[in-house]
């Protein structure tokens, strides 16, 4: 079994911009879509993903975006955060950090591009770091 995530909006562009396999963030989606991250989202998060992925700069496939979303939603854990009243960074991040709070009984972690904009804590992680938990957990450490 793996971790519950949620998984910021940078890093899942990041992973679809990258011609690069082995790319942290691109084995983190790939490592999601084989199930051994579950990702954890809300409403809002969604919403994201959604205006995001689609926006004309980045030209990504509607069928690749379709297909990110599609499995999130699958796959994925819908949450309905409590919301904290948190003054982060940037406020747009509220939700990711929202919506990670709700799950921390399961360890869950937010993975995001983007450590600057939450306050420093052990389960807000970059994707290179998720990667690092996957591989030692999976090695029995």
């Amino acid at each position: 079994m793996g971790f519950y995530a949620v998984i910021d909006t940078n890093v899942l562009v990041s992973a679809l911009l990258s011609s690069r396999e082995n790319a942290a963030t691109v084995q983190v989606i790939a490592r999601m879509l084989a199930g051994e991250i579950t990702p954890i989202y809300s409403g809002a998060i969604l919403a994201e993903y959604r205006e995001v992925l689609r926006r004309k700069k980045f030209g990504f496939s509607p069928n690749i975006v379709n297909h990110l979303l599609d499995a999130v939603t699958r796959f994925g854990l819908l949450v309905e955060p409590t919301p904290t009243g948190m003054i982060l960074p940037d406020m747009k991040d509220l939700p990711f950090y929202e919506v990670v709070l709700e799950k921390r009984e399961d360890d869950a972690y937010l993975v995001t591009g983007n450590l600057r904009h939450f306050p420093r804590v052990a389960f807000i992680v970059t994707a290179r770091e998720m990667l690092e938990m996957l591989d030692g957990k999976s090695a029995g450490k």
